[in-house]
Protein backbone atom coordinates (compact mmCIF):
# COMPACT_ATOMS: atom_id res chain seq x y z
CA UNK A 1 0.00 0.00 0.00
CA UNK A 2 2.62 2.75 0.86
CA UNK A 3 4.43 1.81 -2.79
CA UNK A 4 1.19 2.73 -4.58
CA UNK A 5 0.84 5.62 -2.31
CA UNK A 6 4.37 6.79 -2.98
CA UNK A 7 3.88 6.07 -6.83
CA UNK A 8 1.04 8.01 -6.94
CA UNK A 9 2.94 10.93 -5.45
CA UNK A 10 5.21 10.68 -7.59
CA UNK A 11 3.04 10.94 -10.65
CA UNK A 12 1.01 13.59 -8.74
CA UNK A 13 4.21 15.58 -8.69
CA UNK A 14 5.67 15.15 -12.05
CA UNK A 15 2.12 16.13 -13.07
CA UNK A 16 1.99 19.14 -11.42
CA UNK A 17 5.58 19.68 -12.83
CA UNK A 18 4.31 19.34 -16.51
CA UNK A 19 1.32 21.32 -15.94
CA UNK A 20 3.33 24.24 -14.32
CA UNK A 21 6.37 23.76 -17.60
CA UNK A 22 3.38 23.93 -20.51
CA UNK A 23 1.69 26.74 -18.26
CA UNK A 24 5.18 28.52 -18.19
CA UNK A 25 5.63 28.08 -22.14
CA UNK A 26 2.27 29.67 -22.75
CA UNK A 27 3.04 32.63 -20.43
CA UNK A 28 6.55 32.65 -22.47
CA UNK A 29 4.76 31.90 -26.00
CA UNK A 30 2.04 34.17 -25.95
CA UNK A 31 4.46 37.73 -24.49
CA UNK A 32 7.02 36.60 -26.66
CA UNK A 33 4.63 36.13 -29.73
CA UNK A 34 2.23 39.44 -28.84
CA UNK A 35 4.59 41.84 -27.14
CA UNK A 36 8.44 40.85 -27.23
CA UNK A 37 9.14 40.05 -30.61
CA UNK A 38 7.01 42.84 -32.35
CA UNK A 39 9.06 45.16 -30.76
CA UNK A 40 12.04 44.17 -31.05
CA UNK A 41 14.39 45.66 -28.86
CA UNK A 42 14.93 42.55 -26.46
CA UNK A 43 16.24 40.39 -29.11
CA UNK A 44 18.00 43.59 -30.58
CA UNK A 45 19.89 44.18 -27.40
CA UNK A 46 20.92 40.44 -26.60
CA UNK A 47 22.32 39.88 -29.89
CA UNK A 48 24.35 42.98 -30.16
CA UNK A 49 25.17 41.76 -26.54
CA UNK A 50 26.22 38.46 -27.19
CA UNK A 51 28.52 39.80 -30.32
CA UNK A 52 30.13 42.44 -28.54
CA UNK A 53 30.64 40.16 -25.83
CA UNK A 54 31.67 37.63 -28.48
CA UNK A 55 34.59 39.32 -29.64
CA UNK A 56 35.52 41.09 -26.47
CA UNK A 57 36.24 37.17 -25.95
CA UNK A 58 37.70 36.45 -29.40
CA UNK A 59 40.22 39.99 -29.09
CA UNK A 60 43.30 38.55 -27.33
CA UNK A 61 43.51 35.89 -29.83
CA UNK A 62 42.23 37.67 -33.26
CA UNK A 63 43.31 41.74 -32.53
CA UNK A 64 41.24 42.03 -35.60
CA UNK A 65 38.18 40.65 -34.04
CA UNK A 66 35.41 43.36 -33.66
CA UNK A 67 31.61 43.38 -33.43
CA UNK A 68 28.95 45.72 -35.60
CA UNK A 69 25.56 45.65 -34.51
CA UNK A 70 24.49 41.62 -34.46
CA UNK A 71 27.36 40.81 -36.60
CA UNK A 72 31.06 39.83 -35.08
CA UNK A 73 33.68 39.54 -37.33
CA UNK A 74 37.22 38.38 -37.11
CA UNK A 75 37.80 39.85 -40.13
CA UNK A 76 35.84 41.78 -42.96
CA UNK A 77 36.09 38.63 -44.84
CA UNK A 78 34.74 36.08 -41.77
CA UNK A 79 31.65 36.91 -39.49
CA UNK A 80 28.99 35.45 -38.17
CA UNK A 81 25.04 37.02 -37.83
CA UNK A 82 23.78 36.58 -34.12
CA UNK A 83 19.95 36.21 -35.32
CA UNK A 84 16.98 36.25 -33.27
CA UNK A 85 16.71 32.33 -32.98
CA UNK A 86 20.94 32.55 -31.94
CA UNK A 87 21.13 35.16 -29.35
CA UNK A 88 19.95 32.25 -26.52
CA UNK A 89 16.71 34.03 -25.83
CA UNK A 90 14.42 30.97 -26.02
CA UNK A 91 16.92 28.89 -24.37
CA UNK A 92 16.59 31.42 -21.70
CA UNK A 93 12.88 31.25 -21.32
CA UNK A 94 13.33 27.55 -21.74
CA UNK A 95 15.83 27.60 -18.24
CA UNK A 96 13.76 30.00 -16.04
CA UNK A 97 10.35 27.99 -16.75
CA UNK A 98 12.09 25.09 -15.64
CA UNK A 99 13.10 26.65 -12.63
CA UNK A 100 10.40 28.03 -12.14
CA UNK A 101 8.04 24.50 -12.53
CA UNK A 102 10.16 23.00 -10.45
CA UNK A 103 9.75 22.64 -6.59
CA UNK A 104 11.99 24.80 -4.63
CA UNK A 105 11.77 28.20 -2.16
CA UNK A 106 11.88 31.50 -4.41
CA UNK A 107 14.49 32.98 -2.65
CA UNK A 108 16.78 30.46 -3.89
CA UNK A 109 14.94 30.68 -7.59
CA UNK A 110 15.56 34.82 -6.82
CA UNK A 111 19.64 33.59 -6.60
CA UNK A 112 19.51 30.58 -8.77
CA UNK A 113 18.26 31.97 -12.11
CA UNK A 114 20.30 35.03 -12.10
CA UNK A 115 23.08 32.71 -12.11
CA UNK A 116 21.73 30.45 -14.15
CA UNK A 117 20.91 33.03 -17.21
CA UNK A 118 24.95 34.45 -16.57
CA UNK A 119 25.78 30.94 -17.01
CA UNK A 120 23.84 30.43 -20.47
CA UNK A 121 24.66 33.99 -21.98
CA UNK A 122 28.73 32.84 -21.30
CA UNK A 123 27.81 29.47 -22.83
CA UNK A 124 26.31 31.42 -25.58
CA UNK A 125 29.33 33.95 -26.07
CA UNK A 126 31.92 31.03 -26.37
CA UNK A 127 29.33 29.10 -28.75
CA UNK A 128 29.58 31.73 -30.94
CA UNK A 129 33.21 31.97 -30.27
CA UNK A 130 33.74 28.98 -31.45
CA UNK A 131 31.25 29.31 -34.98
CA UNK A 132 33.25 32.05 -35.59
CA UNK A 133 36.80 30.83 -35.55
CA UNK A 134 35.32 27.31 -37.68
CA UNK A 135 33.87 29.81 -40.14
CA UNK A 136 37.08 31.36 -40.38
CA UNK A 137 39.43 28.19 -40.21
CA UNK A 138 37.26 25.52 -41.44
CA UNK A 139 33.73 27.19 -43.37
CA UNK A 140 32.85 23.53 -44.87
CA UNK A 141 32.31 22.49 -41.09
CA UNK A 142 29.95 25.76 -40.18
CA UNK A 143 27.03 23.82 -41.09
CA UNK A 144 27.46 20.94 -39.28
CA UNK A 145 28.89 22.29 -35.90
CA UNK A 146 26.12 25.32 -36.05
CA UNK A 147 23.35 23.32 -37.06
CA UNK A 148 23.70 20.34 -34.06
CA UNK A 149 27.24 20.01 -32.17
CA UNK A 150 26.88 23.66 -30.80
CA UNK A 151 23.44 23.40 -30.31
CA UNK A 152 23.85 20.39 -28.24
CA UNK A 153 26.54 21.51 -25.76
CA UNK A 154 24.13 24.41 -25.25
CA UNK A 155 21.29 22.20 -24.24
CA UNK A 156 23.42 19.82 -22.39
CA UNK A 157 24.27 23.28 -20.07
CA UNK A 158 20.38 23.99 -19.83
CA UNK A 159 19.42 20.67 -18.41
CA UNK A 160 22.87 20.35 -16.10
CA UNK A 161 21.89 23.35 -14.03
CA UNK A 162 18.16 22.12 -14.32
CA UNK A 163 19.51 19.06 -12.70
CA UNK A 164 21.83 21.37 -10.56
CA UNK A 165 18.74 23.22 -9.20
CA UNK A 166 16.60 19.83 -8.94
CA UNK A 167 19.57 19.12 -6.16
CA UNK A 168 19.67 22.52 -4.89
CA UNK A 169 16.41 24.86 -5.13
CA UNK A 170 14.29 22.76 -2.43
CA UNK A 171 15.31 22.13 1.00
CA UNK A 172 15.44 19.01 2.68
CA UNK A 173 12.13 17.51 4.64
CA UNK A 174 14.41 16.80 7.73
CA UNK A 175 14.47 20.70 7.94
CA UNK A 176 18.18 20.72 7.01
CA UNK A 177 20.12 23.42 4.74
CA UNK A 178 20.08 21.03 1.79
CA UNK A 179 23.23 19.82 2.36
CA UNK A 180 25.10 22.76 1.98
CA UNK A 181 27.97 21.43 4.06
CA UNK A 182 28.24 18.09 1.57
CA UNK A 183 28.92 15.65 4.65
CA UNK A 184 26.23 13.10 5.94
CA UNK A 185 25.52 13.97 9.53
CA UNK A 186 27.72 11.62 11.89
CA UNK A 187 26.64 10.29 15.49
CA UNK A 188 27.50 12.43 18.75
CA UNK A 189 30.52 11.51 19.77
CA UNK A 190 31.55 10.13 16.52
CA UNK A 191 34.85 12.06 14.08
CA UNK A 192 33.78 13.36 10.80
CA UNK A 193 35.49 11.47 8.37
CA UNK A 194 36.93 13.75 5.46
CA UNK A 195 36.45 11.52 1.93
CA UNK A 196 39.23 12.19 -0.58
Amino acid sequence: MDAARQILATHRSLSIFLAKMVACYAVWFVVYDLWLLPDGRLDTWLSHSVASMTAGVLHPFYDTAFADGRVVWITRESGVNIANGCNGLSALSLFIGFVTAYPGSWARRALFIPLGVLALIVTNVLRCAILLMVSHHIPSMFDSVHGFHALFVFYVVIFLLWVVWAHWGEPKADGGDGGASGEPPTPSGSPALATA
